[in-house]
This record gives C-alpha cells, sequence and structure tokens, in this order.
C-alpha cells in the first residue's frame, strides 16, 4: 500500500514527503538520500557560494541518485543580492526539472522555469500569498505554519488554522510546512486538506544530513519549547534554537535595540559553524518546534519508511476502528 495524493502524481514521486530548502543543510548526501526513499529532496542554490558550485553539487548528488530532486532558490532582500539569474541559468541547464522557490515574488523566475518544463513549488506563509502565488501558475504551494523554522511570516497562524484555511482555497498540489515529524503529522495534515508534508528539522536530524553529530543529539534532547523568536520588532521574524546567542539577541530587541546593534550576533558565518563545528552557542542555528518530536537520529530510508507505513497503519487501522458501522435498519 501506499499514499497517492496530488503531490505525489504532480511531482513524481512515491511518498507524500518533501524535505525543503535549508540553508547550509541541503546538500547533495541528505537530498540524494530523500530521493531514493522515495520523497522529495531540495538542494539548497545559496549554500553553495557560486553558481559554479551549485552545478557541482547538482552533479555529485547525481552520482547518488536516479530518483527525482530538486533546488531551493529563496530570493530575500539583500544589500549584495546573489546572482539569481546566473543560479537559475544552472538549474536550467542541469536540466533539473522541479523547483522550490520562496522568499520573494516568484513571478520574475515562472517564464524561464516553466519554458523549459520545470515544476514551481512555491513556499509561503500565509493564505493571501498561497493565492496569488496560485493565480501566477505556480506548480504547488507549500505552506509554512507558524510553528517552522526560519522565517514563518508576520501573521502568526500555526498549522491547525492556516492548511485548512488554504485548502478552502487552493486547487493545485500544496504540502504542509511547519511543525512535521512523524506519521501523525503526515495523517493530520492530510485530513486538513493537504496533500503531504514538508520537513525541515526531522531531516536536518538524520544520519545523512551533513550538519555536525552535537546539533543532531541537540535536537534530539531539546524540546517543543527550545526555541526563539527573533527580529519580532523589526517585523522580519525568525524562529531559531534557543542558546546564549538567540536569548541575547531577543533581549538587546526588546530594549529598544535596531538591526545594526545585533548584526554580529547573527552573522550566517558563526551560525554556519554551528553545523560545521559542532559549538551549539557559537552563533544563531534555525530549528523548529518540531524538536519536541524529534527522539532520535534515524537514516533518511528508516525515518520515510516509518512514517509511510506508521500513517498507513494509522489510517486503516485507528482511525477506520473509530468509525462505527451504520446500524441496519429494521
Amino acid at each position: 500500500m501506499s499514499i497517492r495524493t496530488k503531490f505525489t502524481e504532480t511531482f513524481g514521486v512515491e511518498h507524500p514527503i518533501a524535505q525543503g530548502g535549508m540553508q547550509w543543510v541541503g546538500r547533495a548526501e541528505l537530498v540524494a538520500a530523500v530521493a531514493n526513499a522515495g520523497a522529495l529532496g531540495f538542494i539548497t542554490a545559496l549554500t553553495q557560494p557560486t553558481p559554479a558550485d551549485l552545478a557541482n553539487e547538482i552533479a555529485r548528488t547525481r552520482d547518488l541518485t536516479d530518483k527525482p530532486f530538486g533546488v531551493n532558490l529563496t530570493i530575500l532582500p539583500a544589500i549584495n543580492p546573489p546572482p539569481y539569474d546566473e543560479y537559475r541559468q544552472v538549474i536550467v541547464d542541469a536540466g533539473i526539472k522541479i523547483v522550490e522557490t520562496a522568499g520573494s515574488n516568484p513571478a520574475p523566475h515562472l517564464p524561464m522555469f516553466h519554458d523549459n518544463g520545470i515544476k514551481v513549488l512555491h513556499k509561503c506563509t500565509s493564505v493571501r500569498h498561497a493565492v496569488k502565488a496560485q493565480s501566477l501558475g505556480v506548480d504547488g504551494i507549500s505552506i509554512d505554519g507558524f510553528e517552522c523554522a526560519g522565517h514563518p511570516g508576520e501573521d502568526d497562524i500555526p498549522g491547525l488554522v492556516l492548511i485548512p484555511a488554504a485548502a478552502d482555497k487552493i486547487e493545485i498540489p500544496m504540502i504542509a510546512s511547519g511543525g512535521f515529524a512523524d506519521a501523525r503529522g503526515l495523517v493530520a495534515a492530510l485530513a486538513l486538506g493537504a496533500d503531504g508534508i514538508n520537513m525541515g528539522s526531522r531531516f536536518m536530524c538524520t544520519v545523512e544530513s551533513c550538519i555536525h553529530q552535537n546539533v543532531k543529539e541537540a535536537i534530539v534532547a531539546g524540546d517543543e519549547r527550545g526555541t526563539e523568536l527573533i527580529f519580532r520588532s523589526l517585523h522580519n521574524t525568525a524562529r531559531v534554537a534557543s542558546n546564549t546567542v538567540s536569548r541575547e539577541v531577543v533581549e538587546i530587541l526588546k530594549q529598544g535595540g535596531q538591526f545594526d546593534d545585533v548584526k554580529d550576533l547573527v552573522a550566517g558565518v558563526r551560525g554556519r559553524r554551528v553545523f560545521d563545528e559542532g559549538d551549539v552557542d557559537a552563533g544563531i542555528w534555525t530549528v523548529g518546534t518540531a524538536m519536541g518530536l524529534i527522539n532520535d537520529i534515524p537514516t533518511v530510508s528508516e525515518l520515510v519508511s516509518r512514517i509511510v507505513g506508521e500513517a498507513e497503519d494509522l489510517i486503516t487501522g485507528r482511525l477506520t476502528g473509530m468509525v462505527a458501522p451504520v446500524a441496519q435498519r429494521v
């Protein structure tokens, strides 16, 4: 038995599970493992320093899998923006057929991707942005609830409300993101109207994930309260792990500080040190409230098989058993 949805059919994968783009994490070894497990993995384009490095990472992934995988292209405002056009050209030239966009409006990127037979899955944090992306012609939506790691938007709407609210207005395939880590979440997402789930924190904590073992063990040891919301007063909220650095950032901004007062604390190079060297207090690092549901460090194959198998058991067993047969009329 397998769980077939609009998402699996449209994006050509076996299971309704995606590993979305994660800065410093979405690399060849993890993405290939996700693909080989029958789910959809994304290389994070901007983890690669140059477009040429992205081309090499795509080639490395292809050496490890012959299954479908995609590339995440996150478009964010920056003082010195990355060469998005060059990254986009690499994606096209490499023959990638699925792209996850996030951040700004995907409209400028759609004609080139669609002209080259590339399906676009757009991640957003609100119903209005999902409706807008659907009207622009994206092929799928990843709707990101307040529980998520990274940027949850400014509306603070958790998945229990956001997913069905979006499902009422979205006709194209839609997967749910934010707070998902196990079979219960997958079944709940399907019940709420989604066609699958996207997991970040859960895939971080697998054998094939490239982050330091210390970070994986910190995620296992942590619970659902172990995150901080930084940049709230700057209207650019981000959910990150609670550590000495993030708590200092929260305090500085709470006292009226501005971005310049914390920019050295939140520098990306410091966050990368966390993942590379394993010092969980070296800088800001991203994890979601799903940390409270993560209790082990399995292989990707073990994780995906477990989630799908337990989800099937939930659907055909526990839930089906709750439905009493209608008594026959006399």
